[in-house]
């Protein structure tokens, strides 16, 4: 082979920035995530120094159109789905998630040639616990890779889930190791609570290992809330803005034990929920329950938030509490920012110190994406992801696809 020829095939190869990159002490990974909300994407751009080290540079909040978030929630309650449909939503989700990062990137002020690669986790159209899928999960989240990588330029690791399901755990929660990595302490024993469409925990225990972790989805985070919120303002209002309308409202003792009845809330973990169990048909039913037995759309609200803390309480108190004690709470995710939800926390942990994930200096909005960052930065080091006391799985494994993006 010529000396030109070899130059030529060097220049192609797309393949060198994801050999090289464990022979680099210092990275730039951009994590995306977009959840069960299906308001839009949270972009980070993090610095990473040796294994976990980080520091966030950017957060940015990318939201989606009426047609995408739609298309979205469409596809994520259809019984069944038109395959032409789910590939014009998969595509049309790429070229938002590579829309945010160029935004997100641009923002920045560092050279886009500093950045090494994406960690997307994609949206979740169906996902499916081993309670529900004869001892084995089924995790699916659409948004083209493929469209990321080619728009950007940029390598981008995506599809974590189906690891963790294949060494039979249940997918979910993976932002755990993430959790354990940036958030333990030596002197408090913590729980990093997100609450996002779901609501999911991760417990370290003080001075607690990786193999120490416990972590699991408590249930509905602001599901169930948000579709009230949409369904009494007829789509005007997405969400109860800072806990207004839950704290206009009085919560319906009765209704709020008839839903914590449900057998979700007795499982012992791993064990992982979504949409298809907490999603719109159950929001549907939470309210003509309400309407039936006199509830207004603020106490219907109202109860529905105290069905997220009594649910969070509830899993903290029978699968924390027996394993060691717990000192304090975290919140992030969008409920953070809801006053009537995190009182409700406080009032039924008490004496445990409910606060939000910012006190750790973190903004709520961002630590998801962060830990798709980090689990990013774990798979292209051979590392990794998942942690099979949080999810179920036999072993711990290697996350995610990767997807070259252009030589450079």
């Amino acid at each position: 082979m010529t000396a030109a020829r070899a130059g030529r095939v060097l220049d192609t190869d797309a393949l060198r920035e994801i050999r090289v990159y464990p022979t680099r002490s210092e990275h730039h990974i951009v994590g995306l995530m977009s959840g069960t909300s299906a308001d839009g994407i949270d972009a980070v751009l993090v610095e990473f120094a040796g294994e976990a080290t980080s520091r966030v540079l950017r957060h940015e909040h990318v939201a989606f159109d009426a047609a995408l978030r739609a298309g979205v929630l469409e596809a994520s309650a259809a019984p069944r789905l038109e395959p032409e449909a789910l590939m014009r939503l998969d595509a049309a989700l790429g070229e938002h998630y590579a829309a945010a990062t160029l935004q997100l990137i641009g923002n920045s002020g560092l050279p886009a040639t500093q950045v090494d690669a994406i960690g997307l986790h994609g949206q979740t159209i169906r996902h499916i616990p081993r309670a529900a899928g004869a001892g084995t999960a089924l995790s699916w989240q659409i948004g083209s890779a493929a469209i990321v990588a080619e728009r950007t330029g940029l390598p981008v690791v995506s599809d974590f889930r189906s690891g963790d399901t294949a060494a039979g755990g249940e997918g979910a929660p993976l932002v755990p190791i993430a959790d354990w990595w940036l958030f333990r302490s030596p002197a408090e024993s913590r729980v990093l609570l997100n609450l996002g469409g779901m609501a999911n925990l991760t417990w370290l225990a003080a001075s607690g290992g990786l193999e120490d972790v416990i972590a699991f989805d408590t249930g509905p985070g602001n599901s169930v809330m948000d579709g009230l919120v949409a369904l009494a303002t007829e789509g005007a209002e997405r969400f109860d803005r800072n806990g207004t309308r839950a704290a206009a409202g009085r919560v319906a003792e009765p209704l709020l034990a008839e839903l914590m009845g449900d057998p979700f809330f007795a499982l012992a973990p791993p064990r992982s929920t979504g949409r298809e169990r907490f999603g719109a048909a159950y929001v549907a039913r939470v309210r003509e329950r309400a309407l039936a037995v006199g509830l207004s759309d603020d106490d219907a609200i109202a109860t529905a938030t105290e069905l997220t803390a009594a649910s969070v309480a509830h899993a903290i108190e029978h699968f924390v509490k027996p394993l060691g004690v717990v000192d304090a709470l975290y919140a992030s995710g969008g409920g953070a920012r809801n006053h009537t939800l995190l009182e409700a926390l406080a009032r039924r942990l008490a004496p445990v110190r409910v606060q939000s994930l910012e006190a750790l200096g973190v903004a709520t909005e961002s630590k998801e994406a962060l830990a798709f960052a980090l689990l990013a930065h774990r798979t292209l080091l051979g590392l990794p992801g998942n942690v099979p006391s949080a999810t179920g799985a036999a072993r711990a494994t290697v996350l995610g696809r990767i997807t070259p993006g252009r030589a450079r």
